[in-house]
């Protein structure tokens, strides 16, 4: 890989603020941005729309050939889809077929930042710089919380903190890429962080990381 090149892995759960510092670095670093986990919200999405289950691991395979126009859908962030997303993800052939899309990206000429929750373990292991970002449920349910309020969505803080630990429970045991930082990523805690001290944390943390 050439010295030049940047690759940026953020990983962590949901709601701890890794989609918004990885928007913030890609933005300082003047780098292309993914967010792995609306793939997965994507095939969560086609296979509901399809009238499958996604905790069936045929149903959601057929799901993920979505057409990239899908990306666009407004109903991916909505909370129903993220569950949906959470389900599924733990089928190994799921991520086997997403795979390649997000190896190309992130391997694009100059680098890229992938944000998700197995980008430096498994989709980038090579990233020079790789940051697991995270928060405690009670910090995380609450910025949902808001978000959800924001969209005109209603839900008690008990309902998130409840489907948090549920999607946290799933996504670290599932046998396929469990949620767990790099051995070598760099954790950073925002659970008493507000955006822009995150954010300014994160750019440290990747000028920081070796060359």
């Amino acid at each position: 890989m050439n010295a030049a090149t940047l690759i940026i892995a953020v990983d962590g759960p949901t709601a701890s603020g890794k989609g918004t510092v990885a928007k913030a670095l890609a933005a300082h670093f003047g780098l292309p941005h993914l967010d792995t986990g609306l793939l997965y919200r994507a095939v969560g999405w086609q296979c509901a729309r399809n009238g499958g289950d996604p905790d069936d691991p045929a149903d959601a395979l057929a799901a993920a050939s979505f057409a990239d126009a899908l990306l666009a859908e407004p109903g991916l962030r909505s909370e129903a889809t993220g569950g949906l997303a959470s389900r599924v993800s733990v089928h190994p052939a799921v991520r086997q077929a997403l795979y390649d899309r997000q190896r190309a990206f992130a391997l694009q000429p100059g680098g890229a930042v992938l944000d998700g929750r197995d980008i430096g373990t498994v989709i980038a292991p090579e990233a020079r710089a790789k940051l697991f970002v995270t928060a405690s449920v009670e910090a995380r349910a609450e910025r949902r919380w808001k978000e959800m309020q924001s969209r005109g969505e209603t839900h008690t803080l008990s309902t998130i903190e409840d489907d948090l630990r549920r999607r946290d429970e799933r996504d670290r045991n599932r046998a396929e890429a469990p949620l767990l930082p790099a051995a070598d990523a760099v954790i950073l805690d925002t659970s008493t962080l507000d955006r822009d001290a995150a954010i300014s944390a994160a750019i440290e943390l990747v000028e920081q990381a070796p060359r």
